[in-house]
């Protein structure tokens, strides 16, 4: 069994609902409408492996630092710490989405830049926002070869996907080629924003695995497993 990546947190299950850890070397896909908690789950994982002594980059396509820093502060996920040793290294890239000639060559960007994989963990929220413009199947597959290549050294990859911004086509090589594949979904009901997490795939977990888990998120406290969600 390969080495796992703890991501425990002592307030939630959310280890116990995914495996107990996460394969080393593994990218992980999580895609989800805007409001179904892409973010959460990115900030929720970043958050854990932190806290369980891993190294992590953080590119954001939608925060500036001072929003992250907000963000995770109003979840309860003090990361002023690992900002300071260094074992976060945040980086967003909302200013470069504005200017449309940038977005162009994110892609020989991202496999360019050698300091975005020299920590244990990469997470990209989100990588269609960065790669939409410059995107196709043939590019698409010199990205994800390169990313399962930087994996397979040990690391994790995590990226985060808008429902429907990719072409069909990209799409299903992303699926293919991942090795966890999370989709996440949100409802209403009775007043309240139901969301889960279903697990359409997870190669090599060293625990039991639930098909779908709810969560919640609340201020102060962060991601919340609500059982209730999946009823």
């Amino acid at each position: 069994m390969p080495k796992q990546y703890l991501f425990s947190l002592q307030r939630d299950e959310l280890d116990q609902n995914l495996g107990g850890g996460i394969p080393e070397g593994s990218l992980i896909l999580v895609e989800g409408e805007n409001g179904a908690g892409k973010s959460i789950i990115c900030q929720r994982f970043a958050y854990g492996l932190l806290s369980n002594e891993k190294s992590v980059t953080f590119i954001s396509t939608q925060l500036t630092t001072r929003g992250f820093i907000n963000q995770m502060y109003s979840l309860d996920y003090p990361i002023s710490t690992y900002l300071l040793n260094k074992s976060l290294l945040f980086l967003p890239v909302v200013p470069l989405l504005k200017a449309s000639r940038s977005r162009l060559d994110f892609i020989d960007r991202l496999i360019s830049s050698e300091v975005l994989y020299e920590t244990d963990v990469l997470v990209i929220d989100t990588i269609s926002a960065m790669i939409k413009y410059s995107v196709d199947s043939e590019k698409s597959l010199e990205l994800l070869d390169f990313f399962k290549k930087v994996a397979a050294g040990g690391k994790i990859i995590i990226l985060s996907v808008d429902n429907g911004s990719l072409d069909n086509e990209v799409m299903s090589v992303f699926k293919t080629v991942c090795d966890i594949y999370f989709e996440l979904k949100s409802k209403v009901m009775m007043g309240d924003i139901k969301r889960s997490i279903y697990v359409n795939k997870f190669i090599g977990a060293p625990g039991q695995v639930r098909g779908i888990v709810g969560f919640r998120v609340e201020p102060k406290v962060g991601l919340v497993v609500d059982i209730s969600s999946v009823s």
